[in-house]
């Protein structure tokens, strides 16, 4: 059953600088009671934390305030905020130091003026609701530790991000390279600003960079998964086989080929479910109800089974583990391979795809999606109060039906609210693109701001 929430959302608690849920003294409190969290499921041992952070100027502020908040409460930290580590990478290093969870902060794709925080479990994934709703009960109780007998400590890991990157490579092919690859990588000016480069350099492949000077204030600003355009230009310039965007806390991947067309996160993984059936029967993938129509047609021509979980990496692993699946992914980028790894991450998405291409002898990515059709989608954003329902809005709600009755059995229309920003997501997938933009045009209009 769904858990009612104040303050967490679709990935983790998240807000503006400032903001009542995002300022030092609220998140001291979020690390007091994610520590006592962490310490009731553990009992009478100590407990271990693994904190991180992405490149925002408010990094060191509220990563200070959560780690003040989980010493208070008892709570030793593995602290990897010496510099910039991506949020995939915390995951991984909770079950590498066997500790008993894992916070990031981060506000991923989001500009520098939002920041938040997400949780991983001892296991490396993400906490369930009924979880965040528990960390929710104690952030809303008075904190009292004055009577505390024992505070926590901090240990300093100056070699995490080593660490992750030898765990990077490990999922690439056996004994093969990207010797020959040219491969132009835009960290976002982001946390995977320095071991994107490393581990595809590393790798064989010669690497050019963009998006790879963070200053604190320019994560996301034109350059990453959501704004490939600075990508594109480069891959020309360059002459470059590649061209792999991630966003802020390198959870999230896109690709651009040799002529700079783009490849969301629908189309990167029917690159990774193409080349695992060379070796390996797969069950099924799951997706989002914003995966593309034409990747569950190309999944039921694969004979593979295909589920929709509702929007976010969490639902989409939840899914997965009900099934008994090992793949699943959302269309901005977040991919799951649980035979990979425990959790969405870019770096290794995007390393997945570069095997496939090694595998299928090719340096074109657009030749291994030649055979799957993607149905032409328009998405645009309506500023929209998360209080309300936009099911009361008469308007609104007509537009979609009339959209819905023309497309059916040609196409989709979907309206949600967004888990990060205020605002409603308009989608409107056709099998042609005026058609597609034609109904959402209609929606949109039917809304007054």
């Amino acid at each position: 059953m769904k858990q009612d929430r104040k303050y967490f959302g679709t990935d983790g608690i998240r807000g503006i600088i400032g903001s009542c849920n995002m300022n030092h003294d609220f998140l001291f409190r979020v690390g007091y009671a994610a520590g006592i969290f962490f310490s009731e499921k553990i009992k009478n041992k100590e407990c271990f934390i693994v904190i991180g952070m992405d490149t925002r100027s408010s990094g060191p502020m509220l990563s200070s305030a959560v780690k003040t908040g989980l010493l208070a409460a008892g709570v030793n930290i593995l602290d990897v905020c010496s510099d910039a580590i991506p949020t995939p990478a915390i995951a991984y290093l909770v079950k590498h130091f066997d500790a008993d969870g894992g916070i990031m902060v981060s506000a991923s794709h989001n500009p520098y003026n939002y920041n938040g925080v997400k949780f991983f479990s001892s296991h490396g994934t993400k906490l369930s609701e009924k979880d965040e709703s528990n960390i929710e009960l104690y952030i809303e109780k008075q904190t009292i530790y004055s009577d505390r007998r024992k505070f926590g400590r901090i240990d300093f890991i100056q070699n995490a991000c080593d660490i992750y990157l030898d765990f990077c490579k490990s999922t690439f092919i056996n004994d093969i390279n990207l010797n020959g690859f040219k491969i132009v990588i835009d960290s976002a000016n982001g946390a995977a600003y320095k071991i994107a480069p490393r581990l595809f350099t590393e790798l064989g492949a010669s690497v050019f960079m963009v998006g790879s000077k963070p200053n604190g204030i320019n994560i996301n600003d034109n350059v990453g998964s959501s704004f490939p355009e600075l990508l594109i230009k480069e891959v020309k310039r360059t002459k470059s086989h590649l061209g792999i965007a991630f966003d802020g806390d390198a959870d999230r991947v896109q690709m651009v080929d040799h002529n700079g067309n783009i490849f969301n996160g629908d189309e990167l993984l029917y690159v990774i479910i193409k080349d695992r059936l060379r070796s390996d029967k797969i069950k099924g993938v799951v997706g989002t109800h914003m995966t593309n129509y034409g990747f569950e047609l190309a999944m039921s021509r694969l004979g593979i089974g295909f589920d929709r979980a509702n929007i976010g990496d969490r639902c989409v692993y939840e899914q997965m583990r009900k099934r008994g699946w090992l793949y699943g992914g959302e269309s901005s980028g977040h991919l799951l391979c649980l035979d990979r790894h425990t959790t969405g991450d870019g770096i290794i998405a995007a390393v997945q795809v570069l095997s496939a291409m090694v595998s299928f002898r090719t340096k074109n990515l657009s030749y291994l999606l030649k055979d799957i059709n993607m149905y032409p989608q328009v998405i645009n954003n309506i500023n929209w109060d998360v209080r309300k329902d936009w099911k009361d809005c008469r308007s609104l709600v007509s537009a979609y039906l009339r959209a819905k009755n023309l497309l059916s059995g040609n196409g989709r229309v979907l309206i949600r609210k967004s888990g990060t920003e205020a605002v409603l997501r308009i989608m409107v997938e056709a099998k042609s693109f005026d058609i597609a933009k034609k109904y959402s045009k209609d929606i949109m209009s039917s809304v007054h701001i």
